[in-house]
């Protein structure tokens, strides 16, 4: 195991590297002067210059890379130019945010997802087989801008059970907290749910014919037991690393979720930082969440050994 995350580790570093390039430059190609789109109005020739001086843009491109890349490896992603506040500074404001509406999301979408699964495989072609899968289409068709509108309608227009957008720490009141983001968890699990539920049922549909389940049975094991010890831990391994990529997914800013419920979280910064110009955001913002998908990657694929006993010999 030790070799294994070793090598997982080697091949992180050139395609942080690789992403870093592609973030920067993908960065370069958007439209306009980011000099002038931040002087303002006035377009002062003095500020214009103060500024290209300050972001480098008088410097070739690679020079300005390097400028760049430098700063990352050193924790300092930049300052805000519109906010006069430095990127890392406005991540981890925001990181909390997005860390408790990603966490109760993937929740919500584990305790529907894998039991729905669980129980369309055990009973194929049955009823409950039908309708875990409808619920399911229901769930990757539904837009999710849409199902939230539905549910502030629902909830918050006519019964006036939660609010209907905003955020509260919930270290002000977590009654609060927990009333303005089970909406929006719950809009961002739906979805997440039906792609788990699918996996999970076709994994279980593949271990529950094998050998050793059938062995399981011979001796005479409980059914709950067959199914869950020896069918469900070896076909978590696929659910693992689909909850692994999605919950970093969910990490990396739900936009239209965190714009419909007024969510202040890396959705809402980053589509900020794009209107207003404000490109070191950007690039900070990309970076730290790609950065995430990857070592929630490396985690998933550590989880393996844990629940495949058949990857550790």
């Amino acid at each position: 195991m030790f070799n294994y995350f070793v090598q997982r580790l080697a091949t992180i570093i050139p395609t942080l590297f690789f992403v870093s390039i592609l973030i920067f430059g993908l960065q370069q190609l958007l439209p306009g002067d980011p000099a002038i789109i931040l002087a303002g109005e006035d377009q002062d020739p003095n500020v214009i210059a103060y500024l290209r001086g300050k972001l480098h843009l008088d410097e070739p491109l690679p020079v300005r890379y390097v400028y760049w890349l430098g700063g990352v490896l050193q924790g300092d992603l930049g300052e805000s130019l519109r906010i006069q506040k430095p990127v890392l500074e406005l991540i981890l404001e925001k990181l909390p945010v997005t860390i408790q509406l990603a966490s109760m999301a993937i929740v919500i979408a584990l305790a529907i997802g894998i039991p729905a699964g669980i129980v369309s495989a055990v009973k194929k072609d049955t009823a409950w087989d039908y309708a875990a899968n409808i619920v399911a289409l229901w769930g990757l068709s539904t837009p999710n801008f849409w199902l939230g509108i539905m549910l502030i309608l629902l909830f918050s227009v006519q019964l006036g059970w939660l609010p209907a957008s905003g955020y509260v720490s919930p270290a002000e009141d977590l009654g609060a907290n927990l009333a303005a983001m089970i909406m929006p968890a719950f809009v961002l699990g739906n979805a997440i749910a039906a792609v788990l539920m699918r996996h999970t049922r076709s994994a279980m549909l593949q271990v529950m014919n094998a050998d050793y389940v059938r062995t399981a049975r011979a001796k005479g094991l409980v059914e709950r037991v067959v199914i869950l010890r020896h069918g469900l831990r070896n076909a978590l391994t696929p659910v693992i690393t689909l909850g692994a990529l999605e919950f970093g997914t969910l990490l990396s800013g739900a936009v239209l979720t965190e714009q419909v419920f007024t969510i202040p979280g890396f959705g809402k910064l980053i589509i900020d930082a794009v209107f207003n110009r404000d490109y070191l955001v950007v690039q900070g913002v990309v970076m730290f969440t790609a950065t995430t998908y990857i070592a929630l990657n490396l985690v998933a694929d550590m989880a393996y050994f844990l629940v495949n006993p058949r990857l550790r010999g």
